[in-house]
Formats: C-alpha cells, sequence, structure tokens
C-alpha cells in the first residue's frame, strides 16, 4: 500500500505516493524523478546520495521518505543550473575535482553547508567535512582547493 508524501523539494512542491519502506533517495530518484541523488552503498557510508533537508545535511539513503512529509529538501538540481552554476559548482569544474561525478552531488552539498555555517573554513575544516563522502577518484585535494577558493565570498 502506497502512503502520500508531500515535500518541497528545489522550491517545488510534490505530492506523490510512495511505499513506507522507500527511502527518501527513492523518493527522489524514482518519485520526482530527479536522478542527481545518487544511489551507491544503500547503508550512509559514500555520500552520494547527500541531500539537505531543512537545511541539514542528510544521507538520504538512511531516511525513509515519509519521514520527509510537509519538510524542504534540496539536491544538486536545486543548487545550480548549467546556465548558472553555483560558486561551488564553477570552482568544482575549475579545480579539477570533477572525475567520474559520481561523488560530486554529495561533496558539492556537503561543501555548501560547511560554508553557509563557517564561510571561511581552514583546509582541516574541510576536510573534516569531507568525512562522509567516498570518492574512489580520490579528488579530495583538488575539492577542498575549490572549496578554499570560494569560502569568503559573499554571493553563495
Amino acid at each position: 500500500m502506497k502512503y502520500p508524501l508531500s515535500l518541497t523539494v528545489n522550491d517545488e512542491n510534490y505530492d506523490i505516493l510512495v511505499e513506507p519502506y522507500h527511502t527518501l533517495m527513492e523518493a527522489i530518484r524514482d518519485g520526482i524523478g530527479l536522478t542527481g541523488t545518487k544511489c551507491a552503498c544503500e547503508d550512509g557510508r559514500c555520500g552520494t546520495c547527500t541531500v539537505m533537508v531543512d537545511g541539514q545535511l542528510v544521507k538520504s539513503c538512511l531516511m525513509l521518505g515519509l519521514q520527509a512529509n510537509g519538510k524542504s529538501v534540496l539536491t544538486i538540481e536545486g543548487m545550480g543550473s548549467p546556465d548558472d552554476l553555483h560558486p561551488l559548482q564553477a570552482a568544482f569544474l575549475e579545480h579539477g575535482a570533477v572525475q567520474c561525478g559520481y561523488c560530486t552531488p554529495g561533496m558539492l552539498l556537503t561543501a555548501k553547508q560547511l560554508l553557509d555555517e563557517n564561510p571561511n573554513p581552514t583546509e582541516d575544516d574541510i576536510r573534516s567535512a569531507f568525512v562522509g563522502n567516498l570518492c574512489r577518484c580520490g579528488v579530495y585535494t583538488h575539492a577542498t582547493e575549490a572549496v578554499l577558493s570560494v569560502a569568503g565570498e559573499e554571493n553563495r
């Protein structure tokens, strides 16, 4: 039996039906059709499914979709667009922090929350923030450089 789920994703309201055991990741990908939120480990270890729920980072594979009822979700699609990149997205491209791209959505949202909370992080702050994001291509140094290049900018 499916249940109604009402949530706001990237400033758009959605009313969908989900199974009670479906995760927020499944609701976003399958119910809404936004595939920027990646599916990999499905047990919270890799961070590819990271989204922001009411301004806080959440590994969407660990949260049931129904737990997001009435909440506001930001996915990578809501962070910027191809014609209007978020400064972090542009910096990731400029610094070579995107290789296969699988970890990129989670890393970008993690970096966004870090800068929202701490506009001038140290390199150690950034590395600590990325602890929950697994990158098999090893772009951590490039991602850290990208975040440092954006740190302190007022137009985030």
